[in-house]
């Protein structure tokens, strides 16, 4: 598959500073965002024309993870083998926004309607009531872990996480307006992390680079996320097989529901030596 030549995660722009009652010219680094088209393209007799299914914005780069990652979490494919090619689409001059077509091998099973529904939803204002959870969260794709399958987490390898993953933030340490997800090993080494500024977008990136290497499901290892932990992010690690979600901040009433439907273990406010657990402690050690 092609790789993306999107722009750079970081621009400089120029402002003017105060401190106390001076001032001074100078530029700070912000992270860019920029809109990005996934779209989808069908094989067969038919050959429909290629269809706009949503439109997100994003950090430029890993643009083909996103996508693989956002058709992944909403039940459009099951499996790396439902995707025949993920191609970047050329921006229109003088434009920031960006496309990739995936081109699926069979006509998807689910409602794309429902698919654009939720993204909508929960890329804006958020799913709302326990109404809503049989509505917006796809057919989970993998059955529940087998007995004794699930890793034993200590507790002193939580405490780490935290500052592997700041470590790790290169675009947040230069702008610090970016969220993060992180992919890590039972061992605690970060296996894969991506940075945008959508939280759920980067979170979509992670799981499409664990998809497109084949590591789905990913029932031993654990998710830390920068911010807090709402339904989406436990709706897509559900998605991916994942055992474990850690968010540096709080997490909401609705993802603590999904948590526990799901069985997976939910961990909040890690950070500063401490943690709680909302879900799944008997996982922690």
């Amino acid at each position: 598959m092609s790789r993306s030549r999107a722009a750079g995660p970081t621009r400089q722009v120029g402002m003017k500073r105060f401190i106390g009652e001076a001032s001074l010219e100078t530029r700070d680094v912000l992270a860019v965002e920029e809109p990005l088209e996934i779209r989808l393209a069908h094989p067969g007799p038919e050959r429909p024309e290629p269809r706009s299914l949503a439109i997100t914005l994003r950090t430029p780069g890993h643009d083909e993870e996103l996508a693989a990652g956002f058709l992944f979490t909403e039940g459009v494919i099951r499996s790396r083998e439902d995707l025949l090619d993920l191609r970047p689409l050329p921006s229109p001059e003088g434009c920031g926004s960006g496309a990739v077509q995936a081109s699926l091998r069979t006509l998807p099973a689910v409602d794309l309607g429902r698919v654009q529904r939720a993204f909508c939803t929960t890329s804006s204002c958020g799913a709302c009531g326990k109404a809503s959870l049989a509505a917006l969260r796809p057919r989970a794709a993998f059955p529940p872990a087998p007995e004794g399958a699930d890793p034993a987490i200590p507790a002193r390898l939580l405490h780490q996480l935290p500052g592997r993953l700041r470590a790790a933030q290169a675009v947040f340490a230069a702008t610090g307006g970016l969220h993060a997800s992180a992919l890590f090993d039972a061992a605690g080494d970060c296996r894969i992390l991506r940075e945008d500024v959508g939280r759920h977008n980067a979170l979509d990136k992670v799981i499409g680079r664990a998809l497109l290497d084949g590591l789905l499901p990913l029932r031993r290892h654990l998710l830390l996320v920068s911010g807090r932990a709402g339904f989406e992010l436990v709706q897509k690690a559900a998605m991916a097989g994942l055992p474990f979600l850690g968010a540096v901040g709080a997490p909401s009433s609705l993802a603590v529901d999904l948590a526990r439907e799901a069985g997976m273990t939910l961990v909040g406010w890690l950070r500063d030596g401490r943690f709680n657990v909302y879900t799944g402690a008997r996982r922690l050690t």
